[in-house]
């Protein structure tokens, strides 16, 4: 996450901003081209992502399967559509431009290069069997729902339209989901499945808390919590103290404290674990 944040910093100008209206936009063109097909004109099939046609010189279709619509227009769709467009909209307004923008396109370059990694090992029954027509947009923009749930794990939705549940629980119940389709789907779906959604395996993994399972942080909260019981903890004239690592201004000046609005009591964190630690219920 610092790295990112220095990347910000530099290139965080060039960020496409309300790409979410951009995403929307390839689905609506998506389904006129699917249109055109059933009215004679098989445009679609020369979009797919097939790397043994771009190998041949069809680069376009390196940046076109994102025209591949993921299935057919319909009333659900176009709700499902509306939902995306608030998610990604509250997502970059949340994470900002840049970072936002990170999370879509790593999830589109980890689809194409899946499909030269599953190129790779079929060679050209990749293109007999017709796999290019699998990669579409419909994981990386599921990745938008899941990467809300990871943002915002107890907001509530309306299941049906009247049945109130925590994000999260969807969430939950999206991952079950994909993780049955790995066990049981052919190779080519694993690859679609896993390369699409990285982006969302990643930003799980760079948002957790390691520091509680690190020996040297468990061990400085069983002192910790010694002296609080014997009356002797001193903060040396410090204002503030971090509740998870301890750390006060005196230990950095440049250090940042905030109180956090979802722990039950008057829990104060520095920057660096005010976004990641568990909230106090």
């Amino acid at each position: 996450m610092n790295f990112l944040g220095k990347m910000e910093r530099k290139f965080g100008k060039y960020a496409i901003r309300n790409l979410t209206v951009y995403i929307i936009a390839t689905y609506i063109i998506a389904y006129f081209l699917q249109f055109l097909g059933r009215a004679g004109l098989p445009v679609l099939g020369y979009l797919t992502l097939d790397p043994g046609l771009i190998l041949r010189g069809q680069v376009w279709r390196l940046i076109s399967w994102v025209l591949i619509p993921p299935d057919s227009f319909n009333l659900i769709t176009l709700i499902i559509l509306f939902t995306y467009y608030q998610l990604g909209s509250v997502l970059e307004k949340t994470w900002g431009a840049f970072l936002y923008n990170v999370y879509i396109f790593f999830g589109l370059i980890m689809t194409v290069i899946g499909a030269f990694i599953l190129y790779a090992f079929m060679g050209d029954a990749y293109t007999i069997l017709g796999y290019g027509s699998q990669f579409s947009t419909y994981y990386v923009s599921l990745s938008i729902f899941l990467g809300f749930a990871l943002t915002y794990p107890d907001m509530q939705m309306l299941l049906y339209f009247f049945i109130p549940i925590k994000i999260k629980y969807l969430a939950v119940i999206d991952v079950v989901y994909l993780l049955y389709s790995v066990v049981t789907g052919n190779w080519a779906g694993r690859v679609v499945i896993i390369c699409s959604l990285m982006n969302v395996i990643v930003f799980f993994l760079l948002t957790r808390n390691y520091s509680r399972i690190n020996p040297r942080e468990i061990h400085r909260k069983k002192n910790f919590k010694k002296a609080v019981s014997r009356g002797q903890v001193n903060n040396g004239g410090a204002k503030h103290k971090c509740a998870v690592c301890g750390r006060t201004e005196k230990d950095d000046p440049n250090l940042e404290f905030r109180f956090c609005s979802k722990c039950k009591g008057n829990y104060e964190y520095c920057q660096d674990h005010l976004f990641t630690h568990e909230h106090v219920k």
